[in-house]
């Protein structure tokens, strides 16, 4: 059943709920920080509308800079302003940045230790019709390996908008993974987000199987679980919304619950969440794991419904998956 302490969105399996993206509930908390605090500064590698910085923009002039197609420079010039004591917002698709200037994130904003905040747009096989150029499927691996970086992928347009203005109050590298396509709003405003604590969303006294995932999955992972339920499989779900840190306590708390967990994700197997969480548990509390996640291959053109069907992150794979890891936890 839905949790209702967490004050989750009445209509979440409603038609008329609400739709929109991560994207635009960053630049809506974009626009709020920039009110807020004055050492809030925007670059953009020329993708600012895309990114909803707009708003700031007009808004903010003389701390908003598009740096053109120069990714590299905009991390950077980032560094160096956040050196200053600014509170640098560097945007781009993810497969730019970080994909395209990683080295340069590396040195001169984790080794340096200084708060820059890389929001990186159109991540994972929901980036649709634009190809496997510009669907970012490695981001979170090649982001969680930093030291000193923290990062986040919102579930949905309000946690996006919580979370760009909690990153700001860190005074460390960030990590904002956003996604393009319009989906459920889960969450409300008074829906807790804390950074580093994840959110059990659906929970059951006797759960069979523990179902973790981040961004647009978790919508899916709830359809799922309330389906299942009605088969007498009894599922948690998990928004993991902080992949690095993880929380270690609640994720181990539901391995010994329920002894058996699903990770989904729109990234690549090698190196996600379900990586991480795996690698955990090894240390700690081993169970059955199913990882639903991209197998090794690129993305292509197409729709993401037809995308996620094509590389088995459809509703179908989650039941099939979950009816798997059971089999294994029973035997």
């Amino acid at each position: 059943m839905i949790n209702s302490s967490l004050k989750l969105n009445k209509k979440i399996f409603s038609n008329d709920c609400d739709l929109k993206s991560t994207r635009d509930g960053f630049g809506e908390g974009l626009l709020i920080l920039g009110e807020q605090n004055e050492n809030v500064c925007v670059l953009s590698a020329d993708l600012t509308e895309s990114l909803r910085a707009d708003k700031f923009k007009n808004r903010f002039p003389n701390r908003f800079f598009d740096v053109g197609i120069a990714e590299q420079n905009m991390a950077g010039i980032a560094s160096g302003l956040a050196s200053q004591n600014k509170i640098p917002y560097i945007l781009s698709f993810s497969v730019f940045s970080p994909g395209r200037n990683w080295e340069i994130i590396r040195t001169t904003i984790c080794y340096n230790d200084v708060p820059v905040k890389i929001i990186g747009g159109h991540s994972g096989l929901d980036t649709g019709p634009d190809g496997a150029t510009h669907q970012c499927l490695e981001d979170i691996a090649i982001m969680q390996t930093l030291p000193n970086m923290i990062v986040i992928a919102p579930c949905d347009y309000i946690e996006a908008k919580k979370a760009t203005l909690a990153i700001s109050q860190i005074n460390k590298p960030c990590y904002l993974r956003l996604q393009r396509s319009q989906t459920k709003t889960l969450t409300t405003s008074d829906t807790p987000f804390e950074i580093g604590k994840a959110n059990i969303l659906y929970q059951q006294d006797n759960t069979d199987v523990t179902i973790i995932a981040y961004g647009n999955l978790v919508y899916s992972a709830l359809e799922v679980a309330s389906e299942l339920e009605k088969e007498k499989i009894f599922c948690s779900v998990i928004n993991n919304h902080t992949i690095k840190p993880l929380d270690r306590e609640t994720l181990i708390h539901f391995a010994k619950q329920s002894k058996a967990f699903v990770v989904i994700e729109d990234h690549q197997k090698i190196g996600g969440l379900g990586s991480s969480i795996a690698q955990l548990l090894s240390e700690t509390y081993a169970i059955p794991i199913e990882f639903i996640a991209v197998n090794d291959l690129f993305g292509e053109t197409g729709t993401t419904e037809n995308l996620y069907k094509k590389h088995h992150l459809d509703n179908q794979t989650i039941k099939n998956s979950i009816r798997k890891v059971l089999k294994r936890k029973n035997n």
